[in-house]
């Protein structure tokens, strides 16, 4: 009888630790058709799979009013934790009060909310300090340049506080007495995509504006920025175009020669740390507002210890 005791005291515990207790979480991404968002949601389904989590994934396909319906889905089904990747963090006030009003809790994950200083209990973000993206990245650049030079961007989607904080973020350090003499003479929406960063490239081309760097929001949009460059004859191996996440493609370019600057964003680490504020929030623990997953400056001299990592 002592022995059956212990074998069902062990199996309790067992079935009490966050490891193996079956969480049902429901995951909303903004889109699944891009690189690095591809990446954070295998992160967040491998970690899921590690935990004993049960995780219901969806595509918001770029529309907040589809990703809107896809929460209150998931409220319907009593889920017991709610992860975003969310479209439009503007619309971030309002799936903040959806979830709490129905108890459950709320990570939001790699874009930060617009409400973000009025998150109640409850309500954690794990993603990366955007500003330190965008400084890491005009800090490079400005070294690569001498500290002056004609520089055009690509910007990200600006309904997400990413592309709007990176911009920020790289004008700022031109701002400063070191960059001051390197000026922005044009940017352009991209909206993330390799496509739009190719035709944005290859229209300032066309118009004949002289530059001496590219800077994008992404990775994404930098390739596409290559790609016009070498489609018109006008790359050179000095040509200086700079990218953010480190995704695999991007670290590819970066070891041909192309791509002179990244900053490695940490998918698998977002998408894990995601999935432990989910299980904790779930479990009543107590979970820091903002974890934060730190950016790290890639460049051709440090490239191999980044292979793999995204």
């Amino acid at each position: 009888m002592k022995k059956l005791f212990l074998a069902a005291t062990a199996a309790a515990t067992l079935l009490a630790s966050p490891l193996v207790c079956a969480q049902k979480i429901g995951v909303t991404m903004a889109q699944f058709d891009d690189t690095f968002l591809t990446i954070l949601r295998t992160g967040i389904s491998d970690a899921a799979k590690k935990a004993g989590a049960s995780v219901q994934i969806e595509d918001a396909g770029g529309d907040v009013g589809k990703q809107l319906s896809q929460i209150q889905n998931m409220i319907a089904q009593k889920v017991e934790a709610i992860i975003v990747n969310v479209v439009d963090t503007d619309a971030t006030p309002k799936m903040t009060r959806m979830a709490l009003d129905a108890k459950i809790p709320l990570v939001y994950v790699n874009r930060k909310p617009v409400d973000f200083e009025k998150l109640p209990a409850g309500v954690v973000v794990v993603a990366s300090d955007e500003t330190v993206s965008g400084r890491l990245q005009a800090q490079q650049v400005c070294k690569l340049l001498g500290g002056k030079g004609s520089i055009l961007m690509l910007l990200g989607d600006l309904s997400n506080e990413a592309a709007r904080t990176r911009t920020k973020a790289v004008e700022d350090l031109l701002a400063t007495p070191e960059c001051a003499a390197m000026k922005i003479i044009d940017k352009r929406e991209g909206k993330w995509s390799r496509t739009q960063g190719q035709d944005i490239t290859t229209n300032w081309l066309s118009s004949g504006l002289k530059f001496d760097a590219i800077v994008s929001n992404n990775d994404e949009m930098a390739i596409g920025a290559i790609n016009a460059l070498k489609a018109t004859k006008k790359w050179t191996p000095q040509t200086v175009v700079a990218g953010i996440d480190a995704t695999p493609d991007a670290l590819a370019s970066m070891k041909a020669g192309d791509l002179k600057v990244t900053v490695f964003q940490n998918a698998a680490g977002q998408g894990a740390g995601a999935i432990d504020a989910a299980i904790r929030l779930a479990k009543k623990q107590s979970v820091e507002r903002f974890v934060n997953v730190p950016f790290e400056l890639v460049t051709p001299a440090n490239l191999a210890q980044y292979a793999g990592k995204n």
